[in-house]
């Protein structure tokens, strides 16, 4: 089978909730707005005093987010993950399955499946977040579908991956897999958190595999000491594509030398959570559509909208979808 888009990430269970979240960040010693990497204790620690609210639980992960939002738009798409065998992954494997119409996740026994716990403020919607990878950071090369990434026309990552030894070599056997057969690359960077500590290995990615880079303005800042501009200068000789993502004040393409802006789509932001996916999974969308770089940033730019607008990191509204799909499609004939 022939995929538009192949997703490799983690899969984690998305846990949302909406909360007055200012004392419970600070007894929690959690920075606001940014995700921290946990363990089991500690993610069921902050989960226990928000269980009693009404919280939602979705298959998820960044990159899972973004090729779900690319096949709501109409591209065909897998993802691969690893899960475990508990009540968790079998849900996972059962949602995820109702939207891609099927996947590559690969299970293993007696082990938990990963979980990301979002924090909703009710103040300005933005997003906290407690991830315990679980065995979701497991995935060795040799799991990985290596004939599906050679029948796909992207291969999508996410920085998340190279927080773990074993699964940074799970993901340089794809990324190296598609070098080889020309599926083109995309990175989404993920989380600043995954530059200060992994530089290296983002640098790698960077400069050898990219095709096309999503980062947001923190990300690009850390990269080059302060300069997000600086960020896109310094991607031009390694990547054809680079997109800045900045919130409400839109987004910045940077394409064959070219700096092209996109503005933001004007919403009531309810929840943050997984906004940056969504605008990965329209762009990348785009692409496979083979529209340009500015109309993707745009049908980007309304999903990543629609998003912010609801609780959870992918619109689920798939005949909205379709028809924002149609909307755009006139504008590029």
């Amino acid at each position: 089978m022939e995929y538009d888009l192949f997703g490799l990430g983690n899969a984690l269970v998305d846990a949302l909730v909406v909360v007055d979240d200012v004392e419970l960040v600070k007894r929690h010693d959690l920075k606001r707005g940014t995700m921290h990497l946990v363990d089991d204790a500690r993610w069921q620690g902050v989960y226990d005093e928000v269980r009693s609210d009404a919280v939602e639980m979705h298959p998820g992960g960044s990159c899972a987010n973004a090729v779900s939002t690319a096949a709501h738009l109409g591209a065909v798409s897998t993802f691969c993950g690893l899960v475990g065998t508990d009540p968790l992954g079998q849900t996972y494997e059962t949602r995820l399955k109702e939207v891609l119409g099927g996947h590559h996740l690969v299970h293993r026994d007696l082990e938990p499946t990963g979980k990301c716990l979002s924090l909703i403020s009710t103040a300005d919607a933005e997003r906290t977040m407690l991830t315990d990878l679980g065995v979701s950071m497991q995935l060795s090369p040799r799991e990985v579908p290596l004939d599906a990434i050679a029948q796909a026309r992207w291969l999508h990552v996410t920085g998340y991956l190279f927080t773990g030894d074993t699964m940074a070599e799970a993901a340089l056997a794809a990324l190296d897999k598609a070098l080889q057969v020309g599926t083109r690359i995309s990175v989404d960077l993920g989380d600043p958190f995954v530059i200060q500590h992994f530089r290296d290995r983002v640098d790698l990615v960077i400069e050898r595999y990219a095709d096309l880079v999503f980062m947001n303005e923190e990300e690009a800042m850390m990269l080059c000491d302060g300069n997000a501009l600086d960020a896109l200068r310094k991607m031009e000789k390694h990547v054809e594509t680079v997109v800045l993502k900045l919130g409400k004040r839109g987004s910045l393409i940077q394409h064959q030398g070219q700096l092209i802006p996109v503005e933001a789509s004007v919403v009531k932001a309810l929840d943050t959570t997984g906004a940056g996916d969504a605008y990965a999974g329209g762009f990348l969308f785009g692409l496979t559509r083979g529209w340009d770089p500015l109309h993707c940033g745009r049908l980007a730019s309304e999903v990543a909208g629609l998003t912010v607008a609801q609780v959870g990191g992918v619109v689920r509204d798939v005949p909205l979808l379709r028809d924002l799909v149609v909307r755009h499609e006139r504008r590029t004939n």
